[in-house]
């Protein structure tokens, strides 16, 4: 875990033992490690907590209450001897065991949720038509304590209840220099399998350490899993005497690597969970070939009127597949842009197109040096620094 990441759990938990305890809404983008900081909730609270994958689980309410019940550390005897029918009573059983469950010891229960916002599955169900609505309302009345994530930020954000001080949204933050430097600085010296798991320091012998930090970091917007999977591929490469992040990029980009299938799995999840499928995806296209872009140009280049393209492109925004600034649209997400321009075509992209796009999409992320800023020559026959004159500076690429 990183040191930010560390700090950011460390607020968790500080609001779970708060009084009232909060209820922490939090929210990143795929890869950023709302999972693992579940993972090491689960095991630092131990028997006091259930970690529950919703996406998994959400199937029929009853089946999804089903699931709960059996894997949990929890009691609550009122609650398991409920008969449930429908749909809408294994629904508030869940809500009822949420609610009532208490630990071995007899304390509160902390409940961990997944991709919470997967509940709102059942709303496809008879008389489920406000479950988001019914679980914020009896989380902020419960006794008991919970940690709930979600990839879909502008979707979560929406559903916090506004008048209730129950809950905190939090946003995992990106990774920084120093622990794109410690990241690599680990795998350099102990290997991935050691990296993952023990807390020891390591000195890069690389002279370029720091371009490589920075272009780790730069190249991978500061995204967790994006820049693990370039430093493990750059200190793969190191060990054989080659480290260039350009090419660990192009790599792990092509038909195969690990961040094209990490890419297409976010392409594709998002776009299901929106609507107009088709047309979201040439949007994405347009976006692709040229950002930002106002809504005028969009539509113009989509063929279709500006209010549909209006609708269109707030759907992306709701799976946060686009963001938009100052009415100009572009990718949340840059490494997914150059994921659409090299893959979103008829046929995968030849060596020469990968090198081309990663290419240009490096160099307008990569830090570039300052030119250097020298005094023009001083006087015929004279090489004297008091001679030079105060004009004439030359810029020498």
């Amino acid at each position: 875990m990183t040191a930010s990441h560390a700090t950011f759990e460390r607020r968790v938990v500080s609001l779970l033992e708060a009084e009232p305890p909060q209820v922490s809404i939090v929210l990143g983008g795929c890869g950023t490690g709302r999972t693992s900081l579940l993972g090491h909730l689960k095991v630092r609270l131990e028997t006091a907590a259930q970690y529950m994958d919703v996406e998994r689980t959400a199937t029929t309410p009853e089946r999804f209450f089903r699931a709960l019940v059996s894997s949990s550390p929890f009691s609550a005897p009122e609650v398991l001897d409920r008969p449930i029918g429908t749909p809408r009573e294994g629904f508030d059983a869940t809500l009822a065991f949420f609610d009532q469950a208490r630990t071995p010891a007899g304390g509160p229960a902390t409940f961990l949720l997944d991709e919470f916002l997967e509940l709102r599955t059942f709303e496809s169900f008879p008389g489920l038509r406000t479950v988001l609505a019914d679980l914020t309302t009896r989380l902020a009345m419960s006794p008991n304590r919970f940690v709930l994530t979600s990839r879909y930020i502008a979707r979560a954000t929406r559903i916090v209840p506004a008048d209730s001080a129950r809950f905190v949204v939090l946003h995992l933050p990106p990774l920084t220099m120093d622990e794109v430097r410690y990241m690599l600085t680990r795998l350099a010296t102990e290997g991935p399998a050691q990296a993952a798991s023990s807390g020891s320091r390591g000195v890069l012998s690389d002279p370029d350490s720091e371009y490589l930090t920075c272009a780790v970091h730069a190249l991978s917007d500061g995204r967790a899993v994006y820049a693990r999977a370039m430093a493990e591929t750059l200190m793969a490469g190191h060990e054989h005497g080659a480290g260039d992040p350009v090419s660990a990029l192009a790599s792990l980009m092509a038909p195969g690597g690990k961040l094209h299938a990490r890419c297409e799995y976010s392409y594709e999840l998002r776009l299901h969970r929106a609507r107009g499928y088709g047309a979201l995806k040439a949007i994405l296209e347009i976006l692709s070939d040229e950002e930002p872009q106002t809504l005028t140009e969009i539509s113009h280049r989509l063929g279709r009127t500006p209010g549909s393209t209006k609708d269109y492109l707030s759907w992306l925004e709701d799976v946060d597949l686009v963001t938009v600034q100052r009415k100009r649209y572009s990718f949340n997400d840059p490494i997914l842009r150059l994921w659409v321009r090299l893959h979103c075509r008829p046929s995968p992209p030849s060596d020469q197109d990968l090198a081309r796009e990663v290419h240009a999409f490096s160099h307008a992320r990569l830090p570039h040096p300052e030119p250097t800023m020298v005094l023009a020559g001083a006087a015929h026959g004279s090489s004297g620094a008091d001679d030079r004159k105060p004009w004439g500076i030359i810029e020498i690429d």
